[in-house]
């Protein structure tokens, strides 16, 4: 195997981070490598929000507000943000376009979160995906500062890797289950 697939493969989820974060600077050369991802048209239909101190405390908030939650549900909903010192929130920024429907807009913006989540393991990050039934309130949305062609698709949460994380282990997948030919 490759060098490049090595690494990919060895690609795990850190549910657990340090408060360890990259910086803005540092994210700028990650994210402008993931904006390489296949994009019909050019659209660029993708942007990404930094969330940092404050602002996570006010998506917690949100989502409290979203679930209608309060007591003990609503302290664990309002820790959640809480988890990581910074989050991406991976927006698909939708387009009116002839040839680009908006679920391919869509898969654009899905594809930039992966390879973005791809290249900050590869820097040493411990990343997350987290998605959920929050991305499609109205209080999230109102909180991330989204228009009305704005799609809210997740979050990657980045954090440095506790030095206690056990290496991950992933079964391998049969590529063959997954690969076909046509004659």
């Amino acid at each position: 195997m490759g060098d490049l697939a090595g690494r990919v493969a060895a690609r795990r989820s850190y549910s657990r981070v340090t408060p360890d974060a990259p910086t803005h600077d540092e994210l700028l050369p990650l994210v402008a490598a993931a904006g390489r991802v296949a994009d019909h048209s050019a659209l660029h239909p993708w942007r990404i929000i930094e969330l940092r101190g404050e602002a996570r405390k006010r998506l917690g908030e949100a989502f409290v507000k979203d679930a209608r939650a309060s007591g003990p549900e609503a302290e664990k909903l309002a820790a959640k943000p809480l988890r990581s010192s910074l989050l991406l929130a991976i927006v698909s920024v939708r387009t009116k376009s002839e040839k680009v429907p908006g679920w391919e807009q869509d898969a654009v913006a899905s594809g930039v979160a992966h390879i973005l989540s791809l290249l900050l393991h590869d820097a040493g990050w411990g990343v997350m995906w987290r998605t959920g039934h929050h991305t499609r309130s109205k209080a999230v949305h109102r909180m991330h500062g989204l228009a009305k062609n704005e799609r809210l698709l997740g979050w990657l949460y980045v954090g440095g890797i506790p030095a206690d994380s056990k290496e991950g282990h992933r079964t391998s997948l049969d590529p063959e289950r997954f690969l076909s030919t046509l004659d």
